[in-house]
């Protein structure tokens, strides 16, 4: 950002342009994929009709293109929570409004094969960030038209998918019943993974909680498909298993959403139903 910020409570430049994510009111369309990694963004841009670099700062990378007629984003959001919550506060500010995390996680049920992918509907808080929002009762769920796009994208492609709640962490090792350094593990954090198994949770990731919440206070739609590059209970671990898959459904799933969208519009309709779902059948 070459232009002096407003004020050091508002860390925008005249023009509205995003202190960290460095991007402005108009360059970005409604659809964001939010990848963790910046290495991915160009990985989703590579799907798509069309695209372009827009910005590049810290850890936040943005590209927009076009993927079969429709206007979509890509912007990295770094590891974690914080740095999450941080790329969604500006997305909306310059005109986003409906986000897919594009992830990898750790499955926490055996048959969940590693590469198969995982449709989040909603998940447990473990995270920090959230709980600077809003209390720790509010819940962090997925909007049911993201899940939606998200299942019919998969369909559609014939991809191996599974639909459920995620639990995410701020911590990677601690946090996700990993030894820390010197095996240092406290009691809370050990055998995490089981117990969440115990009562059907799918997976463990980073972001899908402070997506799911700060959509949901801000009156945006959020979701998330991940591809599960481990398998915690079988102690598996491929790293890039089923990210190309998940890459396809995300983008996949953001043309049926404007199908979706258009359809609504038309109609005067605020809500998704399955009479407009079939018209696109």
């Amino acid at each position: 950002m070459s232009e002096r910020v407003r004020s050091a409570s508002t860390p925008e430049d005249v023009g509205g342009r995003q202190y960290h994510i460095a991007v402005k009111p108009g360059e970005v369309p409604r659809y964001v994929l939010l990848p963790g990694d910046p290495d991915r963004v160009p990985l989703i841009a590579s799907f798509w009709d069309e695209f372009k670099e827009l910005s590049k700062h810290r850890e936040y990378v943005t590209y927009v293109g076009r993927y079969r007629g429709v206007s979509i984003a890509a912007t990295s959001t770094g590891i974690g929570g914080p740095a999450a919550a941080i790329a969604i506060e500006e997305l909306f500010r310059v005109g986003a409004d409906t986000f897919i995390r594009v992830g990898t996680t750790g499955a926490l049920k055996k048959e969940i094969k590693v590469g198969d992918l995982v449709i989040s509907t909603g998940a447990v808080r473990y995270d920090g960030v959230t709980k600077i929002y809003v209390d720790e009762a509010y819940p962090a769920v997925a909007n049911y038209e993201v899940v939606l796009a998200l299942i019919a994208a998969a369909e559609e492609l014939g991809v191996r998918y599974h639909v459920g709640l995620t639990a995410s962490s701020d911590s990677f090792y601690v946090g996700q019943g990993r030894p820390g350094f010197k095996g240092y593990l406290p009691s809370r954090w050990a055998d995490i993974h089981l117990k969440l198994s115990e009562v059907n949770v799918l997976n463990f990731e980073m972001e899908a909680s402070t997506i799911f919440t700060l959509t949901n206070i801000y009156g945006g739609r959020g979701g998330a498909v991940c591809a599960a590059i481990a398998n915690r209970i079988t102690d598996e671990f491929v790293p890039g298993a089923g990210v190309t898959e998940a890459i396809k459904v995300a983008n996949e799933a953001v043309k049926i959403l404007s199908e979706w969208d258009e359809v609504k519009a038309i109609e005067g309709r605020k809500f998704l139903t399955p009479a407009i779902i079939a018209k696109r059948l």
